[in-house]
């Protein structure tokens, strides 16, 4: 039975290592075996980072009647 993967630390190491699975199986030299665990690995890092944006956009949200609203910075603030 395969080990479950080690989360990343952060969004930016898990966006790195999903960048290298995408360069990796875009050559073409992939065996199947490799390039299916890769693709495995590239959705478990695609959830992990949909998780971590979602929890960002979750700590930016201003509340107002519950709707997410644009950040206004043309005051500078």
């Amino acid at each position: 039975m395969a080990k479950a993967a080690k989360a990343p630390a952060s969004f930016e190491t898990a966006l790195a290592q999903l960048e290298d699975i995408i360069q990796a199986m875009e050559s073409g030299d992939m065996p199947l075996e490799t390039a299916l665990a890769s693709y495995k690995q590239g959705t478990e890092l695609i959830k992990f980072c949909q998780g971590k944006l979602a929890d960002a956009e979750q700590q930016l949200k201003i509340l107002e009647n519950n709707e997410l609203k644009a950040l206004d910075l043309a005051n500078g603030q």
